[in-house]
C-alpha cells in the first residue's frame, strides 16, 4: 500500500504572517462550496459552525490528493480530460500537495471540510479546469475512500510499534530465562512459573492484535471511489482501475453500501480498544511489580516520574497512563456503534462523527506504544526477590498432589491430603521445607520422605513440560516461535509501508 506523506498537524494554523493572511483573504471572499447551486443564500453562522469539520479532517488531505490523482487518470481514460488537461491537473495536485506539506497552503476559515479546502487550492492553480475533477465523484465516496486509506496506512504504523513492544518483552524473557517467579490466580500465589513465561504471556495477545489488524486490512481493502453520492455514475469511469492505483484489492460491489459502510471504522476501533485493554493489563502488572510490596522490578529513571512532595517516590506513570488510555479507546468504539445503530441508507451527516474517534485512537496508540516499549526494555528484574518468593504461599502444593496421583492416589484424595498438610503447616508455623519425615507421615501415610523431590521450585518448573507449559524447554520453544512471528509482523508492516 502506498503511504501518503504527512500533511502537517491536523488543526488550523494558530499564527499566520500578514502576507499569508492577505493572500488568503484575496481568494476566500467568495467561499468555495461544493453544494451551493440550489441555494439563494449561504448557511447561517450556526449551521456553518455545526457543519465545519476541516479542523479535524484536514489530516486526510494527502489521502484525498492521492484519490484525486487516481480519479483524474480515470477521467482521462474516459475521454473527459485531454492528455494536456491531465498533465496540468496532476501537476497542480502535486504542487498543492507540496504546499500542504510545507504549510504554505492551509484550510481557511470559510472552508467547510478537507474536500472544500483542496478544491479551493486546485481552483487557485487551474481556474475552471480545476472544476472538472469533481465529475463522477461525491464527497460521500471521497471521504469513505480517504478514511480507508488513512486507517490502512496507520494500521501499519501501529503494527510497527506493536512489534517494538513484542521485541522488548521477548528480549526481557530471554535475558531472564530460568528465573522463577510466583504464578498467581486471584492475585494470590498459586504455582511457580518462569518469569519469562509470564512476560511471554503478554506477547501472545499482542500477536493476536497484529493478526487482527492484518485480517481487518483485507476487509478494508475495498475502494468506495466511483460510487458517487450513492448510485454510481453514468460517466464511463473505471472504479476497478482507481481501486488498483490506490492499493485496494477491488472496488465496492454495491454503491449504496460503499458510501454508507463504516464497518471498517468500527472494526478498527474494536481492534484499537482491545490493544488498549492488553496494554492496560500489562500496565497494571508493571504497577504491581514495581510496588514495594512486590519489588519484582526496578523502573529505569527515564521511564518513571517522581512526586512533587515526597522525594523518595518513583511512580510508574507510563504504565498508569497506558491503563487509563484504555477507557478512552473503548469509549470511541461505543460512541461510533451508537451513532451507526439507527442510520438509514445511505449517507447521513451523522457519519461525520466517525473520524475524530478514529483519529484519536490512532494517535493514542502511537503515543502509548513507544513509551510502553521503552519502559519494558529498560526495566531491571530483581531476580533474587522473584526466586525467593516463588515458593511462598505453599505454591508447590499442586505439584505434591500430582505426584501422589502419579503414584495411584485419586486426585480427590490427593487434594484432601495436601490440603490437610497446608493447614498443619499454618497451625505449626512451618513451610514445606521445614517438615520432618515424622511430621509428613503424621498427616498421611502417602506422604513418604521421597515426596520432597517435588518440593523444590526447579523440579516443579521442569515437570511442567506439556505443550504450552512453563518448563524451561517449552519456554525456549515459545521464544523461538514468537521470534518468527514477530519477524513476519515486521515484514508485513515494512512491505505494506513501502
Amino acid at each position: 500500500m502506498t503511504r501518503a506523506p504527512a500533511p502537517g498537524h491536523g488543526g488550523m494554523a494558530s499564527t499566520r504572517t500578514h502576507s499569508a493572511e492577505k493572500k488568503r483573504n484575496s481568494v476566500t471572499k467568495a467561499p468555495t462550496r461544493l453544494w451551493g447551486g440550489r441555494f439563494e443564500g449561504g448557511p447561517s453562522d450556526a449551521l456553518a459552525r455545526l457543519s465545519v469539520s476541516v479542523q479535524f479532517d484536514w489530516r486526510l488531505a494527502p489521502y484525498d490528493l492521492m484519490g484525486s490523482r487516481a480519479h483524474a487518470r480515470v477521467l482521462n481514460r474516459a475521454g473527459l480530460l485531454t492528455d494536456d488537461e491531465l498533465e496540468r491537473m496532476i501537476g497542480a495536485l502535486d504542487d498543492l500537495e507540496a504546499a500542504c506539506r510545507s504549510g504554505e497552503f492551509r484550510p481557511a476559515v470559510a472552508d467547510e471540510d478537507v474536500h472544500t479546502a483542496l478544491e479551493r487550492g486546485l481552483l487557485e492553480r487551474l481556474g475552471a479546469l480545476g472544476g472538472k475533477l469533481r465529475a463522477g465523484r461525491s464527497r460521500n465516496d471521497q471521504v469513505a475512500t480517504d478514511l480507508r486509506l488513512y486507517l490502512r496506512d496507520h494500521a501499519r504504523q501501529i503494527v510497527s510499534r506493536l512489534v517494538e513492544l513484542e521485541t522488548a518483552l521477548i528480549a526481557q524473557a530471554e535475558h531472564n530465562l530460568g528465573v522463577a517467579a510466583p504464578g498467581m490466580t486471584h492475585l494470590q500465589h498459586a504455582q511457580p512459573v518462569l518469569f519469562s513465561h509470564q512476560l511471554l504471556a503478554h506477547v501472545q495477545p499482542l500477536t493476536r492484535d497484529i493478526d487482527r489488524l492484518r485480517d481487518w486490512d483485507k476487509r478494508a481493502a475495498i475502494s468506495p471511489l466511483g460510487s458517487g453520492a450513492l448510485a454510481g455514475s453514468s460517466l464511463p469511469l473505471d472504479p476497478q482501475a482507481t481501486a488498483a492505483e490506490l492499493g485496494f484489492d477491488a472496488a465496492a460491489p454495491n454503491s449504496m453500501d460503499a458510501v454508507a459502510d463504516r464497518d471498517f471504522v468500527a472494526e478498527f476501533l474494536f481492534a484499537a480498544a482491545l490493544i488498549g485493554v492488553h496494554l492496560s493489563r500489562l500496565g497494571e502488572e508493571v504497577c504491581l511489580w514495581a510496588s514495594q510490596e512486590f519489588r519484582w522490578i526496578e523502573m529505569d529513571d527515564t521511564y518513571a516520574t517522581g512526586s512533587s512532595i515526597m522525594p523518595q517516590k518513583k511512580n510508574p506513570d507510563v504504565a498508569e497512563l497506558a491503563r487509563g488510555k484504555a477507557g478512552r479507546l473503548i469509549g470511541h468504539l461505543v460512541g461510533l456503534l451508537t451513532t451507526l445503530k439507527g442510520l438509514p441508507l445511505t449517507y447521513n451527516r451523522d457519519l461525520q462523527e466517525d473520524k475524530e474517534g478514529a483519529f484519536d485512537a490512532v494517535e493514542t496508540l502511537l503515543l502509548v506504544l513507544p513509551a510502553m516499549s521503552g519502559l519494558i526494555a529498560t526495566m531491571r528484574v530483581n531476580t533474587e526477590r522473584l526466586e525467593t518468593s516463588a515458593p511462598d504461599g505453599f505454591a508447590l502444593a499442586t505439584d505434591l498432589a500430582e505426584l501422589l496421583v502419579r503414584r495411584g492416589v485419586a486426585f480427590r484424595d490427593a487434594h484432601e491430603v495436601v490440603g490437610h498438610l497446608v493447614v498443619w503447616c499454618q497451625v505449626n508455623d512451618k513451610d514445606f521445607d521445614d517438615l520432618t519425615d515424622d511430621e509428613l507421615a503424621k498427616v498421611s501415610p502417602h506422604l513418604t520422605p521421597d515426596v520432597r523431590e517435588v518440593l523444590n521450585v526447579q523440579g516443579a518448573l521442569a515437570s511442567r513440560k506439556a505443550y504450552g507449559g512453563t518448563a524451561p524447554d517449552r519456554v525456549r520453544e515459545q521464544i523461538a516461535a514468537l521470534r518468527a512471528q514477530v519477524n513476519d509482523h515486521a515484514s508485513w508492516a515494512a512491505d505494506s509501508e513501502a
